[in-house]
């Protein structure tokens, strides 16, 4: 979500219901969780919204994560990796080439991680990326692969809440 993306948290409560639920998809994508987001309006404060959405969120079934998992993009290909762990440590200070290199040997393992995590679970690896670097998610994954499909569903839903959550707060402001 940009910043014209944002309304307010009056704008949301009083927005008709294809409004609402346009504004609910960039947060999350399961159709359930916006229909009981919408049903659950008005909201007083962003908090309580935030805590109705993890309410209704951890209420729903296999199905309902799966639809929001499957809305982030899969990370398939080296290029993808390096835009989205652009601003890890390694590169925000400028290394040299060995550090590079070993930027790009991270970038790898990741992708067969989360190639091999998709191919195990029938899902995208979902964490909450905000303040992690790449080895530190490469170092989540190596940690989570092992798991079994029930127990990495719940682990993904729960970055999912905090995901939903960020963006909830980002998108939502509580004072005109």
């Amino acid at each position: 979500m940009n910043t014209t993306d944002k309304i307010s948290l009056t704008e949301f409560n009083q927005s008709n219901e294809q409004m609402a639920s346009e504004t609910l998809l960039r947060c999350c994508s399961s159709q359930n969780w916006v229909k009981g987001m919408i049903e659950s309006r008005p909201f007083s404060s962003i908090a309580g919204m935030c805590a109705k959405s993890s309410s209704i969120w951890f209420s729903l079934k296999e199905e309902d994560y799966l639809q929001a998992f499957d809305a982030h993009p899969k990370i398939g290909d080296i290029s993808s990796l390096k835009e989205k762990y652009a601003k890890t440590k390694a590169w925000a200070s400028g290394e040299q080439s060995g550090a590079a290199i070993q930027d790009e040997q991270i970038l790898q393992e990741l992708k067969l991680a989360n190639d091999e995590y998709f191919q195990k679970h029938g899902f995208i690896f979902i964490i909450y990326a905000t303040g992690k670097t790449a080895p530190e998610m490469l170092q989540i994954l190596k940690n989570r692969l092992p798991n079994d499909r029930t127990a990495e569903i719940r682990n993904a839903a729960v970055e999912q809440d905090k995901i939903t959550r960020l963006r909830i707060e980002k998108g939502i402001y509580e004072h005109e």
